[in-house]
């Protein structure tokens, strides 16, 4: 007799370092937030190099690419979200103006864990 088990992968090791996500990012500001705290508890500010990611730890390190254009960025991750369906990750305005998509609001990226 053959006995199966499923296995979940724990949370901690698929995010670890160098895990990949291929998604779509939006950006957000104070505008949009009322400049409130973000999960963190840090306030959140439009040209900082942070970004919303649903489970990823807080502090996480992670280079955020636009498909479209090549442009590359490394954020922390500050806050939660995006709850929006596809999205994948949700950067600051200032983030969003490096990666090329302040007009478009919303691009194709990769998500890479650096930490």
């Amino acid at each position: 007799m053959i006995v199966m088990a499923l296995v979940s992968v724990p949370t901690a090791y698929a995010a670890s370092s160098g895990s990949i996500q291929h998604g779509k990012a939006s950006w957000y500001s104070i505008k949009c937030n009322g400049g409130t705290e973000t999960a963190s508890g840090e306030r959140l500010q439009d040209y900082a190099m942070t970004a919303a990611h649903k489970t990823l730890p807080l502090g996480s390190k992670v280079r955020v690419t636009n498909i479209r254009n090549g442009r590359s960025v490394i954020v922390r991750i500050t806050d939660r979200g995006p709850y929006i369906k596809g999205r994948v990750i949700d950067v600051t305005k200032g983030v969003a103006a490096k990666l090329g998509f302040i007009d478009t609001g919303v691009v194709p990226v990769v998500v890479e864990v650096l930490q």
